[in-house]
């Protein structure tokens, strides 16, 4: 199957129909601003719309009532809304109406389903125009003298696409007789705003019928393996494919979703091989379960004869024979019970021994297209015929008796309805002429049922009254909240009696009691009914997303499952499943694991659980990424103790089919027994859990070994917090603060706030701006601030990686993404650290809440068994030891002392080679610095590996887990020559560096000392605000002015090149200036005659680049650039700034520059003049060409300069990047001049 092909289309079709249909709307004055009245000259016969021609559009005829319902339905649906939204929501719904008709009968064509056999939008022999207007005559189609004489003169006229318009709608109402819940009678607007043409190649007939290939819908076309190719499944993903865009766009908005919105955002087609693994373990076990026991006593022994182990063995067996006879690829055989166990499942059986199969019930209560309904037709055909049916026979006790489906969108039911129609087609020629209709509808509701109509249905029987009134109040508002309404039994047989008489009545309210009472009858029936099988994929919505109406509906009716709308409907599918029958579902799997569906688990911990697939992420092809994740289950509404299930681990698999494969396979298969879950705090479905990972559990968790809270919310990240080298250093307070203090301060506190994957160390790059005594923060509990400042562990709050855990030291306060741990024995601290980062708490974690969110409820649950504490505690040291070093190695860290390819001697021994020697090239720094890295990284995961080695033996899971850490999972860094260097096992890990980032790294502190930020004579910060103290910088001094100019030439002496080489002498030595250049250049690559220009060009296009990636987003260093062709530019330090900073970068810098291209313009035409050299001069006036270019960029640069440069404009770095960003560009007359680099994605607000 072509899925790109159908999702074009559908895409493509949606939008053209509505375009189409809301052009026919707008020539009769309904659009998307209003509706226009007819214009005077209007008769009662004829009206006029002013459509901006010289001659105003006319209708006549049955037009004019058909206009005016269309209007009258929009200004209902307004009533519930505003305009926009009726115009909007009722176009659209024309569009899919004739959507569905049309794939339906490109669907009937194909297959040759029509009643005619006659191709309605194609034709036999491959034309464009199809058979029906070649012959349509010939269709079966009743014409009134009047029609007969129009279709001769239109096609005498050749007019084609009128023609195919007047049969195309005549084929829609013959197929009402046959398929009435598809195919309404369309003498409505429906028909009035119908726009197709069969010859235009960019209509949505073409594109049908030639850019799906036709044996996608041909259910007899088999490929090379003899599979079929074409299924009536094709429906199912035309119609997620057509809700493509209104899903996208829904999701894309600030709000809640709507009503109206539900069946978009909630249609999400399920593979087909779960569809089959449902049904095949629910419908396909009642038929396995009569039948399991044939064949075990085959051989004349007799239960003593035999162990019971064998019994059951030959049970499954048995079970897995059946399966295969019926091809039931799917079916997972019940697992091996005790003798116990098996004597309840076999007293359950022999009750429904006699069960016969026109007595199963089966629904799907979120049926959406009908897949699952589909399949099941599938499955009921071969038990018919195992009972000895005729496929004729069995196709119309399907439809009367076993299959019903319900749907809150309509034009979902409309497909499934069509879908189950179609599959009976396929066993039964003549089912279309039967008059028989499936248990398929559409959810109704009473909104719109009037007192007249009701009085009329009723009767004047009170008894018909008070069962119509009870299912009117049950649905009331029906279409908000779908099949989760419970409907109280009636005397339906009774409702559906007078629904007989009714049609037989003259009433004036017939038609309206037909129209609106009967389909509810109908609906009301279905959910009032207990079910033998109940098969579904309900919708994904979590509560945060509900509109008010059906939030409060599931606070009221459905408090264990309230957080999302498929928990509410695994409960309510429970209630539809009759007792010791069976239902399954595929949901997303926090139901699992989360607390809030704590209560949840509790009541299904009462059914048995038969089997589950559980699929994790990626199992449907459509959705990527880790946030849908799911799990498909069949449960027993019974409830046996010691009952065990299967379950099947399909979470590591990364795509649809690959899921599949294993399944298929055997592969990952657990048998669990889930009275254990019980035993696990939370009771989450741990199918996987050894018995030594549950027996843990009876240790003491970490509840009961220390204290844990949820950190500060800000409520306001922009004011409240900064990165820390945003600020002032003289402003932030480090170290443990007493409470005296905390109250009367104003100042900033080193805040721990999550972070990237990250063990032992680090993460520390965040303040927060305290005052007030905390004031105006949304949650600073008061109980809490016995451990502010307290040391401790930390963790992120989502984690999309593996787990990792951090030791901080006294002086911070935590965010309530960082939420932080303590212990009571502050001498557990570091054991505690281990075994969170080891592989044993992977394990468990993944028991608790394998989700993306840890939260803290998750680590208090944690069993903690302590022995060997002193060796653990010391190996815990060296990890945080190598971690904090290499987070210090980088300038991001507010502990940076110097550059590590800047010391004059190593002090870590790597050979006698290096002992004591000093460097002068800077490549023996880099080895040495590469190897530092490389043996801190190793004796990093040494440790990693031996702590999961001791953690794995206390919890005796020797046989469970490895001690292995992988090369990616090591949180220090690697650095590698470069990325091709770069090893398979390092690949997905953010700790690798290049030579390159090395280098980067390297000009970065050099820029640092040019500013005076660091110093060669002292470690760490030499000034980051305050008082600037000349006596701090020796070996090299900082600007004077804390401007660094980059030039595209060499022009100034004192540009970026001159200090760096000045820079590298004072590090390095003169003597290897050259060979320090060239290893620079070589690192960072990128085009060049020379060392300087390669190095030039880096400060020119990429320096900027590099700095915000590593002050993410908040430069330090800010960029004034004139534009693209780079005529100026210029670094200052934002810490040095003064309000003379911009002035003195005019008149020192920029008007300089304006100079020096003027005097290069003069010298190349000079050149131009008197050179004899046509190569000279063709490179003069090249060179010309581009100085004049940079020369008008600088003055139109300085025009903006000028304003700012005036303005005098005042810092304040409490205020952080973002906001000085602006600041700086923001003139007296409080114009924006945008004339610092990158300005749009700096100045942007965190959300």
């Amino acid at each position: 199957m072509n899925k790109t092909a159908i999702k074009n289309f559908a895409i493509g079709a949606r939008n053209k129909l509505i375009a189409d249909i809301q052009y026919r709307a707008g020539l009769m004055g309904i659009t998307a601003d209003g509706i226009k009245d007819p214009l005077p000259q209007s008769t009662g016969t004829m009206e006029f719309y002013d459509i901006g021609t010289s001659e105003p559009y006319a209708i006549s005829g049955g037009a004019i009532p058909q206009r005016k319902k269309l209007v009258e339905v929009i200004r209902k649906k307004e009533k519930d809304s505003n305009y926009a939204t009726a115009y909007k929501y009722i176009l659209e719904e024309v569009a899919y109406t004739w959507f569905n008709r049309l794939i339906a009968i490109r669907f009937m064509e194909v297959n040759d389903y029509l009643p005619s056999h006659i191709r309605v939008l194609s034709s036999e022999s491959g034309k464009i125009e199809p058979d029906l207007v070649t012959t349509p005559f010939d269709a079966e189609l009743t014409f009134t003298s009047a029609e007969e004489e129009t279709v001769l003169r239109l096609k005498t006229e050749n007019k084609l696409d009128e023609l195919f318009r007047l049969l195309f709608i005549k084929q829609c109402n013959a197929l009402n007789e046959i398929l009435p819940a598809l195919f309404e009678k369309t003498s409505d607007y429906t028909e009035l705003l119908l726009n197709l043409s069969v010859v235009d190649r960019e209509g949505v007939v073409y594109h049908l019928t030639h850019d799906i290939p036709e044996q996608d819908f041909d259910i007899t076309h088999l490929d090379e393996d003899g599979n079929p190719t074409g299924q009536v499944e094709i429906i199912g993903w035309l119609y997620q494919y057509y809700n493509t865009e209104p899903k996208n766009a829904a999701f894309a908005k600030i709000g809640k979703i709507t009503k109206e919105e539900i069946p978009a955002v909630t249609q999400l087609f399920t593979p087909d091989w779960i569809v089959r693994y449902m049904v095949e373990n629910s419908l396909g076990r009642i038929f396995i379960d009569k039948r399991k026991e044939q064949g075990v006593y085959a051989d004349g022994r007799g239960l003593e004869e035999m162990s019971w182990d064998e019994v059951e063995a030959k049970r499954i067996a048995n079970e897995e024979e059946i399966a295969g006879q019926m091809g039931w690829k799917y079916y997972l055989p019940e697992a091996e019970q005790t003798q116990d166990v098996r004597k309840q499942l076999d007293e359950i059986q022999n009750e429904y021994a006699t069960l016969d199969v026109k007595d199963i019930k089966v629904i799907d209560p979120c049926m959406g297209s009908g897949h699952i309904l589909v399949y099941a037709f599938d499955v009921l055909m071969q038990m018919y015929e195992n009972d000895g049916y005729s496929q004729r026979d069995a196709a119309q006790c399907i439809l009367e008796n076993n299959l019903f489906g319900l749907d809150i969108d309509e034009r979902a039911a409309q497909l499934a309805y069509f879908a189950v129609m179609m599959k009976a087609r396929q066993y039964d020629r003549r089912i279309f002429s039967r008059g028989i209709q499936p248990h398929v509808y559409a959810i109704a509701e009473s909104n719109d049922i009037d007192t007249f109509t009701r009085d009329y249905f009723a009767n004047s029987d009170p008894k018909l009254k008070a069962a119509l009134d009870s299912v009117m109040n049950d649905l009331r508002d029906a279409k908000e909240y779908g099949s989760i309404l419970t409907v109280a039994p009636v005397d339906f047989a009774a409702l559906f009696a007078r629904a007989e008489e009714v049609q037989n009545d003259i009433s004036l309210y017939r038609e309206s009691a037909l129209n609106t009472i009967l389909p509810m009858i109908q609906v009301a029936e279905v959910l009032a009914q207990q079910y033998d099988v109940v098969v579904t994929n309900p919708p994904y919505m979590g509560s945060s997303n509900m509109d008010a109406r059906l939030s409060e509906f599931v606070k009221k009716h459905y408090p264990d499952s309230k957080s999302d709308l498929f928990a509410v409907f695994i409960e309510r599918c429970g209630q539809m499943t009759g007792k010791n029958h069976y239902q399954a579902m595929i949901t997303q799997h926090a139901w699992m694991f989360l607390s809030s569906f704590e209560k949840l688990r509790a009541k299904l911990l009462l059914k048995d659980t038969i089997n589950m697939a559980h699929l994790g992420p990626r199992a449907f092809e459509e959705i990527g990424g880790e946030v849908v994740q799911t799990t498909s289950f069949v449960l027993k509404n019974s409830h046996i103790a010691d009952y065990k299930g299967t379950y099947c681990r399909l979470i590591e698999q990364t795509t649809q089919q690959d899921k599949e494969d294993v399944f298929l396979q055997g592969k990952n298969r657990y048998t669990a027994q889930q009275s254990n879950f019980s035993k696990i705090p939370g009771s989450p479905v741990a199918y996987w859990a050894s018995p030594n990972l549950i027996h843990s559990f009876e240790s003491m968790n970490l509840a009961e070994r220390g204290f844990s809270y949820q950190g500060i919310i800000t409520g306001d990240v922009n004011h409240f917090l900064r990165l820390w080298y945003e600020v002032n250093i003289d402003d932030i307070t480090f170290g443990e603060v007493d409470s005296i203090v905390l109250q009367n301060s104003e100042t900033y506190y080193p805040y721990i706030k999550g972070g990237a994957y990250n063990k032992w160390y680090g993460n520390l790059e965040y303040v927060l701006k305290w005052e007030n005594n905390g004031a105006g923060l949304v949650r600073s509990r008061t109980e809490n601030r016995n451990y502010f400042f307290k040391a401790g562990i930390t963790w992120s709050l989502i984690t999309t990686s593996s787990l990792s855990f951090r030791w901080f030291d006294k002086g911070f306060l935590c965010d309530v993404s960082g939420s932080s741990y303590f212990p009571n024995d502050e001498n557990e601290t570091l054991y505690i650290l281990s075994f969170l980062n080891s592989s044993v708490s992977v394990a468990v974690l993944s028991i608790i809440n394998p989700t993306i969110n840890l939260n803290i409820k998750d680590i208090m649950l944690m069993p903690l068994i302590t022995n060997n504490i002193q060796t653990v505690s010391k190996l815990t040291e060296q990890c945080i030891s190598f971690s904090k070093a290499d987070w210090d190695s980088y300038e991001t860290s507010w502990d940076f002392k110097r550059h590590p390819m800047t010391v004059s001697s190593h002090t870590v021994v790597f050979g006698e080679e290096y002992k004591d020697k000093l460097f002068t090239h800077l490549i023996d720094h880099y080895r040495v610095w590469k190897k530092e890295c490389e043996d801190r990284f190793i004796n990093l995961q040494m440790n990693e590996e031996e702590l999961n080695r001791i953690f794995i033996d206390i919890y005796g899971l020797q046989d469970e887990l490895p001690p292995d850490v992988a090369d990616k999972d090591v949180t220090v860094h690697r650095i590698f020559d470069t990325k091709d260097d770069v090893p398979e096992s390092m690949q997905g890990s953010s700790y690798v560096r290049t030579k390159r980032d090395e280098i980067v790294s390297l000009l970065s502190y050099s820029v640092g000392c040019m500013f005076g930020r660091y110093s060669l004579d002292m470690d760490g910060l030499a000034y980051a605000g305050g008082e600037w103290d000349n006596g701090k910088y020796k070996s090299f001094l900082p600007d004077r002015d804390g401007i660094l100019p980059i030039t595209d030439e060499e022009y100034l002496e004192d540009d970026i090149i001159a200090r760096l080489c000045d820079w590298l002498k004072a590090v390095y030595g003169a003597d290897t200036l050259e060979e320090n250049l060239d290893f620079i250049a070589g690192a960072l690559g990128g085009k060049g005659n020379s060392s300087r220009e390669i190095i030039r060009s880096y400060f020119l296009k990429d320096f900027f680049k590099d700095h915000c990636k590593t002050y993410q987003k908040r430069p330090i260093y800010w960029l004034f650039d004139s534009g693209k062709q780079n005529g100026f530019k210029a670094l200052i330090y934002l810490h040095r700034y003064t309000t003379d900073t911009i002035g003195n970068l005019r008149v020192d810098y920029l008007h300089k520059m304006q100079r020096v291209y003027e005097s290069e313009i003069n010298r190349m035409q000079d050149m131009i003049d008197h050179s004899t050299n046509a190569r000279e001069v063709a490179a003069s006036a090249k060179r010309k060409e581009k100085l004049q270019k940079q020369l008008k960029e600088c003055r139109d640069y300085d025009e903006m300069i000028a304003h700012l440069a005036l303005s005098r404009i005042e810092l304040d770095l409490d205020d952080g990047v973002k906001v000085n960003y602006r600041k700086m560009q923001t003139a007296a007359d409080s114009k924006f001049y945008e004339v610092l680099a990158d300005s749009k994605s700096i100045m942007a607000k965190e959300k």
